[in-house]
């Protein structure tokens, strides 16, 4: 193995004694592919088959949490107990090539797709009318932080090592701190204080799962986007705002999601700072931290988790265009890295073609 890529494959012991093998992780993927109602499609295992190998920590995508949340198709489900077999099947998939397995449990909000929600409406924090959502009720804000709970539940019994709550790319959670999605003016809305309410609560109401269950090796994360670009969007203080809060629950991660990993911070903080570096300065050590942003190389890689901002460095299209990645980078065969979309990459790297578009060429 490289003596500069030698860090990424080095054991990390998290704040719950748990450890994962490494510290290359893969980012959610939304795959597009599987059976309409949530169960595991042949396309799906292909997919998954081997793809966890060398890697720490594997983050599976957008785990549907409510009915009313739907914003792909075929989305994996953490609703009922007949979503146990997929969820144990993809939770073993993953397990077995040595990762973590980690599901990420969401809810679209306004993001929702009416053709997905027969039966019921599009929801949000607010009233939408681009979007065709309608504000939810108090106790429907209060049935969904319950859904959060049972969908980690759930992950929990299917045998996942931990769950990781989206409150990142302008979905449900991020909508309720969001001021330009979040205008409501009741205990769920307002001030900063009471536009995270929302996040927190579901935050708590999952730690609590694992309290009750005596299971203080399920690991929970949390992913979050940092700044939105509009006047009323997030901004770096708010930011770190939440992670103070985050940071002072017993989390073992937080995910920043963003499209450069070196993005330097926009409103609210030193914009001569990047966000990772200023959210680590944040959490002083209490969790780890997790990044991601158009890492596609050995080097690339490398070069991140020297930086000293992050714990786990994690990537999505890379993983997409290779199917053994880790192997890869850990075998000194970097050169071999696909980084475009060729027509033998095509043939060859056994992902959806649906997620084609997504990819560089």
């Amino acid at each position: 193995m490289p003596e500069k890529t030698s860090a990424l494959f080095e054991p990390f012991q998290l704040n719950n004694g748990v450890t994962a093998p490494g510290r290359l992780a893969v980012a959610p993927i939304t795959l597009y592919c599987q059976n309409p109602d949530g169960s595991v499609s042949e396309a799906e295992r292909q997919f998954l088959r081997g793809r966890a190998k060398g890697f720490g920590i594997y983050v599976l995508g957008a785990t549907l949490v409510a009915d009313n949340g739907q914003g792909f198709p075929g989305q994996p489900r953490a609703i009922r107990r007949s979503d146990l077999p997929a969820l144990r099947e993809r939770a073993e998939l993953v397990k077995k090539e040595g990762a973590l397995a980690i599901a990420q449990i969401h809810h679209a909000g306004i993001l929702g797709r009416a053709e997905f929600l027969p039966g019921h409406r599009i929801v949000g924090p607010s009233d939408n009318e681009e979007k065709g959502a309608e504000a939810l009720s108090g106790s429907e804000v209060e049935e969904l932080v319950e859904a959060f709970a049972r969908a980690a539940r759930l992950c929990l019994e299917a045998g996942y090592d931990g769950v990781e709550i989206h409150g990142a790319n302008q979905y449900l959670i991020q909508q309720f701190y969001s001021a330009k999605t979040n205008r409501r003016t009741d205990e769920w809305g307002g001030s900063r204080e009471k536009r995270m309410r929302f996040p927190l609560a579901v935050t708590d109401a999952v730690l609590k799962v694992r309290e009750e269950a005596g299971r203080p090796d399920f690991v929970v994360g949390y992913r979050l986007s940092p700044e939105e670009p509009d006047e009323n969007g997030l901004t770096m203080e708010d930011t770190m705002a939440l992670v103070e809060q985050l940071a002072s629950r017993p989390l073992q991660y937080i995910h920043v999601s963003q499209k450069d990993f070196f993005r330097k911070a926009r409103r609210g903080a030193d914009p001569a700072l990047s966000r990772l570096e200023i959210i680590r300065g944040v959490i002083r050590g209490r969790t780890a931290l997790m990044g991601v942003g158009n890492l596609m190389t050995a080097e690339d890689f490398a070069r991140a988790l020297a930086t000293g901002w992050v714990d786990f460095t994690a990537t999505a299209r890379a993983l997409m265009l290779n199917p053994e990645l880790a192997e890869l980078i850990r075998s000194d065969r970097g050169s071999e890295i696909a980084t475009r979309l060729t027509p033998e990459i095509e043939a060859s790297c056994r992902t959806p073609s649906v997620l084609f578009p997504r990819l560089p060429r």
